[in-house]
């Protein structure tokens, strides 16, 4: 195991430079930079603060049994939820999508059915209606969206989904820091 590329790595993954990392740990930037290199060797206390400002301990670290990242999914990873009394279906497309920035669902809307409303918040929400029409309310606003069409919006309002539709909807959403 490369220590110090996994250090740099992690360190990089957090969206820090040297000299930040530096400052939190009361090190040098240089003195990061020798690590990293693997120029030398920290002392176990020095380690340990690195990784807790990196976020992760020692056994992360080292597990060397991690999975690869997982690229493909099938209908085994799949996970369905349904309320019948409010007539949806989320379907979670990937199986550990709570560990993602994006999460891809699928949302089936039976006729007069709608969908949980939403807090305003932070996320970003991506949809694809595959068919039937979405009514979508974004604060005061509301759109109707049709098969093929597709939406995009920030979630600063409270926003909720319902079928526009006598038919069956379905609607591939893709959110982000994700409230579902």
């Amino acid at each position: 195991m490369e220590i110090g590329k996994k250090l740099k790595d992690l360190r990089l993954q957090k969206n820090l430079t040297q000299e930040e990392l530096g400052e939190r740990t009361d090190l040098t930037k240089g003195y990061i930079s020798q690590l990293e290199n693997n120029l030398s060797s920290p002392s176990m206390e020095t380690f340990f603060d690195v990784l807790e400002v990196l976020g992760t301990t020692p056994k992360d670290f080292f597990d060397s049994e991690k999975e690869s990242q997982s690229v493909v999914y099938t209908k085994n990873d799949v996970t369905i939820f349904e309320d019948e009394e409010k007539g949806y279906a989320m379907t979670w497309l990937i199986s550990d999508s709570n560990d993602k920035e994006m999460e891809p669902v699928m949302i089936t809307l039976k006729e007069d059915g709608e969908f949980k409303q939403f807090p305003p918040s932070l996320a970003e929400t991506f949809g694809y209606v595959l068919a039937g029409t979405v009514g979508l309310e974004i604060g005061e606003q509301k759109f109707q969206i049709k098969k093929g069409q597709s939406f995009y919006y920030e979630a600063t309002e409270s926003h909720r989904m319902r079928n526009a539709s006598t038919k069956t909807t379905k609607v591939l959403l893709v959110v982000t820091d994700s409230y579902l």
